[in-house]
C-alpha cells in the first residue's frame, strides 16, 4: 500500500491549523478550503515536501492540436498507454484534430486530464480540478481518480466546493483556521430528529418564516425562496439566489418542519426544495448530484441511497 503523510508541525505557516493527514493509495482524499487556505496549503507543503501540485498552469500547446499535444506528452512522459486509449478515456477522440486554441474550456481541462495521467507522478494534489467545467469533463475526471486508485497512487484534492469535495472524495475534510475536521460522508440512516417546538422558528396558524442571521439582523425567509439548506460545522445554511445565510439550528432540526413544503433530505449534508431541482445527474462512479435552477445552475450530492426515492417523487419509476 502507497500512503503520503503531511504533517502539520513542519510546514512553516502561521495560518494553517496543527494536524497530521495520511493519505491512502487506496483513497482519494478531499480538503475543502477557501481559498486563501488552499494557497497557503499549497505553498506551504512545497516548501517542506518535494510534491508535484496539478492546477492547471503548466503549459499546453495551444497551436497544436488536441491529439498532437497528447502524443507529445505521451513520448515525454514514456507513457505506456496508447493514444487511442487516452483519447478515448477522456472523450477527445471527436476533438483530436482540432487545435487547442479552438477548443472549449472543457476540452482543454480534459486534455490537462490526460497529461497528469500520463505523467505518473505519485502522489498527486488536484487544485480545483472540476471547477467551471462541464458534466462530462467531470465524469472524466472521476474516471481519472478510479485508474489512480488502481494503481494505488496516493490523490489529494483541494476545492472551495463542499458539493466537490463530497462528489469526489471517498474521505473529505475542511480545513479551517481551528481544526482540519472530517466531513460525513455517512449515508445510512439520518440522525434522530427533534421536536420543533424547541426550534424557534416562526410560526404563526399558516404562517411559517425560517429565520437567518445576517450580521446583527434577522431575516425571515419563506421556505419557497430557498434552493436548498447545507450543514457547515454542525449549523444549517440556507441558500437562496447563490446567497448563504447562517441559522441557529441543525438540518436534522430542520427536515421534519420543511417537508411539508417539498423539501427532502437529499445527502446527510444538505436537504433541497424539490421544486428547484432542474437535473438528475448520474457520475461514473455510480454518485449523483441533484441540479439547482438558479442563476448559477448549483449542484449537490444525492446519496446513493436515496436515487430510488427521489426518482419515484417525481415519477420516474
Amino acid at each position: 500500500m502507497m500512503n503520503f503523510t503531511i504533517n502539520r508541525e513542519i510546514m512553516n505557516s502561521e495560518l494553517l491549523p496543527p494536524f497530521s493527514l495520511t493519505i491512502e493509495g487506496e483513497h482519494t482524499t478531499t480538503i475543502y478550503s477557501d481559498m486563501e487556505m488552499q494557497l497557503e496549503f499549497i505553498k506551504s507543503l512545497q516548501d517542506t515536501e518535494d510534491v508535484k501540485v496539478f492546477d492547471l498552469q503548466e503549459g499546453l500547446y495551444q497551436r497544436l492540436t488536441v491529439e498532437d499535444n497528447i502524443a507529445f506528452f505521451r513520448k515525454w512522459f514514456r507513457s505506456k498507454m496508447s493514444l487511442p486509449e487516452v483519447l478515448v478515456m477522456f472523450e477527445l477522440q471527436y476533438s483530436a484534430k482540432k487545435p487547442l486554441y479552438k477548443c472549449s474550456k472543457s476540452e482543454v481541462r480534459r486534455v490537462y486530464y490526460a497529461k497528469y495521467l500520463m505523467s505518473g507522478v505519485s502522489p498527486m494534489l488536484f487544485h480545483e480540478p472540476v471547477q467551471g467545467v462541464d458534466v462530462n469533463t467531470t465524469n472524466s475526471f472521476i474516471q481519472l481518480l478510479q485508474r489512480l486508485k488502481s494503481c494505488h497512487i496516493p490523490v489529494l484534492v483541494l476545492v472551495s466546493n463542499l458539493e466537490h469535495a463530497i462528489m469526489l472524495g471517498d474521505v473529505a475534510y475542511k480545513l479551517h483556521q481551528h481544526a482540519l475536521s472530517p466531513v460525513e460522508m455517512d449515508e445510512g440512516e439520518d440522525e434522530t430528529k427533534e421536536e420543533a417546538d424547541d426550534l424557534g422558528l416562526k410560526r404563526h396558524n399558516n404562517l411559517f418564516k425560517i429565520p437567518a442571521k445576517v450580521d446583527d439582523k434577522v431575516i425571515l425567509f419563506d421556505p419557497l425562496e430557498i434552493d436548498y439548506m447545507e450543514s457547515q460545522d454542525g449549523k444549517a445554511m440556507i441558500v437562496v439566489n447563490d446567497q448563504t445565510y447562517a441559522m441557529d439550528t441543525t438540518l436534522a432540526e430542520m427536515e421534519k418542519q420543511l417537508e411539508v413544503y417539498g423539501f427532502y433530505r437529499c445527502h446527510r449534508s444538505y436537504i433541497v426544495n424539490l421544486q428547484k431541482v432542474r437535473e438528475i445527474i448520474t457520475w461514473s462512479k455510480n454518485t449523483y448530484s441533484l441540479r439547482i435552477d438558479n442563476k448559477s445552475q448549483s449542484t449537490i450530492p444525492l446519496s446513493r441511497t436515496k436515487i430510488q426515492d427521489i426518482q419515484e417523487k417525481f415519477s420516474l419509476k
